[in-house]
């Protein structure tokens, strides 16, 4: 019956997605995420679903959603509603299906999964299913593509206490979930020195470009392939012209960690090759941090994972695993204790590209398994012998 009434929905499932896809929602476009936003709140408050909305001014606004029955529930799910394209990309590249696919901004990552997690609800809904429907708790925010540095509070608290997360960011290429990734951060490093003629005075000047070329040799010297710690200097910038002696110079710093412990580890490396100058007479700043630590593959998620697992063969959907270097909203209800998997929503492909789509096939079929899920995880809880260590 629940199958039944998923696919039942399909061309209303695409002419929601077509709606979504075709409004611009960058995260630095708070007007069109709080439009994605209005939308969502609208169809989910008419379900019975509370939606508290919780206020940003430069980002968009973050929905926090459960059913006005809700007592506990044990299910966090994170959704995000921003994308990484400017304003203009939907009237540039509107949604469009041509054969099994569908293409336009943000249709994988990750507006299908929101049309998806919404239909999922929705049908258990209509179906009676009270035991599910109450049982989970939503948030969908807004500032996902640029770090979550607005929404990270917000999902660690919600998260809290909770027996499971689904995160619904795409499943990979060939329809694997996510069940690790590695933590990181980013810095910026801002060296100044002081301007000079270099042909006429270049004794009057102090080269922050000097100074800065110290640091990131030493800084791309932190790397370790072996334990799983990477420091990359990928963006730099300074100077004035050819022939003036630079009094400013700038390093986009990124960082990736494989285990929870190497976050203090590196950035108190970091911090020491940036805490004084080689070069006498310029200064140092240093800005950001750990953003996002490891989602562990554990006890707790491999239990989780195997009721997901078990719940695609009994529907026909084989489910295999994998760990991935890329950050997620994942990594912050990880790191509250919470058994957590990945890539729940639909199968798609060339996210954050001119290219990206959805597997049309797999968007009613990871409906299904979503809202299946959704259930399995409401009748059973996790072994309370079970250690979760970040």
């Amino acid at each position: 019956m629940l199958k039944e009434a998923i696919y039942a929905k399909e061309q209303e499932m695409l002419q929601l997605l077509e709606r979504m896809v075709n409004q611009d929602s960058g995260s630095k476009y708070k007007k069109g995420v709080d439009a994605i936003g209005h939308m969502l709140r609208q169809k989910y408050e008419k379900l019975g679903f509370i939606v508290d909305v919780v206020n940003e001014v430069e980002v968009g606004n973050h929905l926090i959603i459960r059913h006005k029955e809700t007592v506990r529930p044990r299910i966090v799910i994170v959704g995000h509603m921003d994308t990484v394209f400017p304003v203009g990309t939907a009237q540039d590249r509107p949604f469009t299906i041509k054969g099994s696919r569908a293409y336009g901004p943000g249709v994988i990552d990750m507006k299908a999964s929101q049309v998806a997690l919404f239909t999922a609800l929705s049908t258990l809904v209509e179906l009676g299913d009270k035991e599910s429907y109450t049982n989970v708790h939503i948030i969908l925010n807004s500032d996902e593509e640029i770090g979550s540095h607005r929404s990270k509070i917000v999902i660690e608290n919600v998260a809290l206490g909770k027996d499971y997360a689904l995160i619904l960011e795409p499943a990979r290429d060939n329809g694997a979930l996510v069940s690790a990734r590695r933590g990181g951060g980013t810095y910026i490093l801002r060296v100044y020195g002081k301007a000079a003629h270099s042909g006429i005075a270049p004794q009057d000047g102090i080269s922050a470009i000097e100074e800065i070329s110290y640091k990131i040799i030493e800084l791309q010297k932190l790397n370790s392939q072996q334990e799983g710690m990477n420091v990359n200097v990928g963006l730099i910038r300074g100077g004035e012209a050819a022939n003036v002696v630079s009094p400013y110079a700038e390093a986009s710093i990124d960082v990736r960690i494989t285990r929870p412990e190497q976050g203090a580890e590196i950035d108190k490396a970091i911090r020491k090759i940036c805490s004084k100058p080689h070069i006498k007479g310029t200064n140092i700043e240093l800005v950001g941090g750990i953003n996002r630590y490891p989602v562990v593959k554990n006890e707790k998620t491999l239990d989780l994972l195997t009721h997901i697992q078990e719940v695609g063969a009994e529907i026909g959907v084989p489910i295999q695993d994998v760990a991935t270097g890329g950050g997620s909203d994942a990594s912050f209800t990880s790191s509250v204790h919470v058994a957590t998997i990945d890539g729940l929503g639909p199968v798609g492909g060339g996210a954050h590209s001119v290219d990206e789509y959805l597997e049309l096939p797999t968007f009613t079929e990871r409906t299904y398994l979503l809202a299946k899920v959704i259930q399995r995880l409401s009748q059973v809880r996790l072994h309370p012998d079970l250690e979760y260590t970040i």
